[in-house]
């Protein structure tokens, strides 16, 4: 933690709000990198598929990693500190609409959800693409189990796909909603939070 002071309104010095460490810099890392990924991969489709394919690889990486650090990782990267019931999530939600949700120095239940929303649909975005290569480009991992699939299947794995891309990007929309929200409710930049790792230690 750390302290400094301020100079109020009368001139007279203040203390700084006292700061914390939550985010460690795998979190930190890591968030970066997979909402770069998936942008990459968003963007590129089938125009550029060979960074589409690397792109995608990246993601799936990510993901591993974090399941990983979701075990051994700081205090607030572990599942158990935010990965919550639904019916604790579903009362956060009804407090934060009336903007009196209770303020977390991790992830609140609802980031949580979101959290674990968006690796399953990063997830299951990935795999079906891997899926797609092998089938329609007889590349990539599954190449051997896919190569023979009918031209009919390999529509159908290309809509899931997309439709599960899609899916992704509305998440990614209601997660920035998300962080708007909280941090006008409890006043604090979680957006610097993510790239600093610091945050307030307690609500003004």
């Amino acid at each position: 933690m750390n302290e400094t002071t301020l100079l109020s309104h009368e001139g007279i010095r203040e203390p700084r709000p006292k700061t914390v460490r939550v985010w460690d810099p795998v979190v930190r890392l890591f968030h970066w990198a997979l909402a770069a990924g998936f942008a990459v991969a968003f963007l590129t489709e089938d125009d550029l598929l060979a960074v589409h394919v690397w792109a995608g690889y990246v993601v799936l990486s990510l993901i591993l990693v974090r399941l990983f650090w979701g075990l051994v990782g700081s205090q607030h990267a572990r599942w158990p500190d935010f990965v919550k019931a639904p019916a604790e999530i579903a009362a956060y939600l009804k407090d934060a609409l009336r903007f009196r949700a209770a303020r977390y120095l991790g992830h609140n239940p609802a980031g949580g959800a979101m959290v674990v929303a968006l690796l399953v649909s990063l997830t299951a975005t990935g795999l079906t693409g891997l899926a797609l290569y092998g089938a329609q480009e007889l590349s990539g991992p599954l190449a051997p189990m896919l190569s023979g699939l009918s031209e009919g299947w390999g529509h159908v794995l290309e809509d899931v796909h997309e439709i599960l891309a899609n899916l992704t990007l509305l998440l990614v929309i209601l997660h920035l909603a998300g962080v708007v929200l909280a941090s006008l409710q409890h006043r604090e930049n979680l957006v610097s939070a993510m790239i600093t790792g610091l945050k307030r230690s307690k609500s003004p």
